[in-house]
């Protein structure tokens, strides 16, 4: 989450604010992330810099039904990590890489919504609903 903070600050630096939310997995939160915001934030650290606020927003544990971008990753996980038979690590780590990055250039050739190709593909309604529980039934 820090690494990803680092990126989202040096990437978005024009802008007001960065809102991190996450679910409630213990490795999306640990005292070095708050340690970081709190350096962020402080207004000695943003005196000379041009960078946002970062708000956290964590969601509460056990609210997968809020967490709407988890059917998203469900589906990714279910075409490039289930059921597969990588011979290491680092090949598996290349999959999910060179998904991200064709996905991205194919975005960036032809920028607009996601339409068909994500969204409305879900297993599940993507609205905030308590019954709502977007996560894969087969990969829990």
């Amino acid at each position: 989450m820090i690494k990803l903070l680092d990126n989202l600050i040096e990437k978005y630096f024009d802008k007001e604010c960065i809102y991190l939310s996450w679910d409630a997995a213990s490795w999306h939160a640990s005292n070095e992330l708050y340690v970081k915001v709190e350096q962020i934030n402080s207004p000695e650290y943003r005196a000379n810099r041009k960078i946002p606020i970062v708000v956290l927003a964590p969601l509460p544990s056990g609210a997968q039904f809020l967490n709407v971008v988890e059917s998203v990753f469900s589906g990714m996980a279910r075409a490039i990590i289930h059921n597969s038979n990588y011979d290491s690590v680092k090949e598996c780590k290349d999959a999910i890489n060179r998904y991200l990055r064709e996905r991205n250039k194919k975005f960036r050739k032809n920028p607009k919504r996601a339409g068909e190709k994500i969204w409305g593909n879900e297993r599940v309604k993507s609205e905030f609903a308590e019954s709502n529980n977007c996560k894969d039934p087969h990969f829990r």
